[in-house]
């Protein structure tokens, strides 16, 4: 009797594992494609704020080029004209960072330092491991008890 509960048992753990193997690769899936789609909205998220800081600052730029031009034309001195060069400068990034391609450069030079120079891209120290996790959050907790926190 007991035999027979026991392979019974058996049987219904490794089906029941497949199961739960089953469901943990569908639950890994969601989070993977969760954390894409909320990195896909950030980046919209980012282009749109780049595209709306780029409009701010060429209608500022158009302002302050026909105001720099006005004071040419009426004095004749060519010091009205140097903060056009870099405001040019700036407002070009812009224009290619909203509207270009500069977001297709970013992504192309990154995928080139993950393929080609990942060494930089290592955390100090190496990835925590849960026995160094411990051990700060028992001197933490140690610390806390020798300088307790003011009232």
């Amino acid at each position: 009797m007991g035999n027979y509960i026991s392979i019974n048992l058996e049987d219904h753990y490794r089906r029941n594992e497949k199961f739960l193997q089953n469901l943990n690769e569908i639950a890994m899936e969601r989070q993977i494609q969760l954390k894409n789609q909320m990195a896909e909205r950030q980046r919209a998220m980012d282009l749109a704020k780049s595209r709306d800081l780029c409009l701010w600052y060429s209608v500022f730029y158009v302002s302050a080029t026909a105001g720099l031009f006005t004071g040419f034309r009426r004095t004749k001195r060519a010091y009205f004209l140097f903060p056009l060069l870099p405001l040019t400068f700036v407002n070009l990034y812009y224009w290619d960072l909203a509207y270009g391609n500069k977001m297709h450069r970013l992504r192309m030079e990154a995928e080139h330092i993950m393929a080609h120079e990942s060494d930089l891209l290592e955390v100090p120290c190496g990835l925590p491991t849960p026995s160094s996790i411990d051990q700060r959050r028992l001197d933490q907790e140690e610390r806390s008890k020798i300088h307790p926190p003011l009232p």
